[in-house]
């Protein structure tokens, strides 16, 4: 049975290659699916927060024909929106990234000539959600993962010395291969209902 994992991954393949058998699948599974609209976003910590965010909803995206797509980077975000937008699949597109990207994201759907609307993060979603948080509630969700030590190895090494405590936990969390999107969904998960960052909040009222 067709699924939006496999949808996701037919595009990627299709992104990344260029072949017209993996387009053909995307377009199979679209129908199949169906799928409206493509959440366009970075990388895989921001997938995890979304998911995150909209399981708490009590929202299935998969189920209303979402799809949340990591996409590697904001430097791919043209070839994508040239797949799913108008000239391509015909997806709505809409998108969540960082200030200091905004400019790709901004060109790529007005080439793809796709109506979308993009949602910015003051630095990046690591930065809205330990400021939502605050910095002990986010020192104690990473002891409650049982990170103290390295946390606490980290925030001793020279270059740490000086930089304030939100950017430092910030830094942290890109410190591991996987740390990112593994805190993606545990700080998601541990906001109060009326304290979620605007950029995230708008971004699941949207789609």
């Amino acid at each position: 049975m067709a699924d939006m994992g496999a949808f996701r991954e037919a595009v990627t393949a299709w992104s990344a290659t260029g072949s017209e058998g993996r387009g053909d699948l995307a377009r199979e599974l679209a129908a199949r699916l169906p799928v409206r609209s493509a959440v366009l976003l970075e990388g895989l910590s921001d997938a995890a927060a979304v998911d995150a965010l909209a399981a708490r909803r009590g929202r299935d995206l998969a189920a209303e024909g979402v799809c949340v797509l990591p996409m590697g980077g904001a430097t791919n975000v043209g070839r994508f929106a040239r797949l799913l937008g108008p000239a391509g699949l015909g997806l709505r597109l809409t998108g969540l990234c960082d200030a200091g990207e905004r400019r790709y994201y901004d060109r790529a759907l007005e080439h793809a000539g796709a109506a979308g609307d993009v949602f910015v993060c003051a630095a990046d979603l690591e930065d809205e959600l330990i400021r939502a948080l605050g910095v002990p509630r986010v020192c104690e969700l990473v002891r409650a993962q049982g990170e103290e030590r390295p946390l606490q190895t980290f925030l001793h090494q020279p270059a740490q010395q000086g930089r304030p405590a939100p950017e430092q936990l910030r830094r942290f969390l890109g410190t591991k291969s996987g740390r990112k999107i593994h805190y993606g969904r545990v700080l998601v998960e541990a906001l109060d209902p009326d304290r979620t960052p605007a950029p995230l909040d708008l971004l699941l009222a949207h789609v």
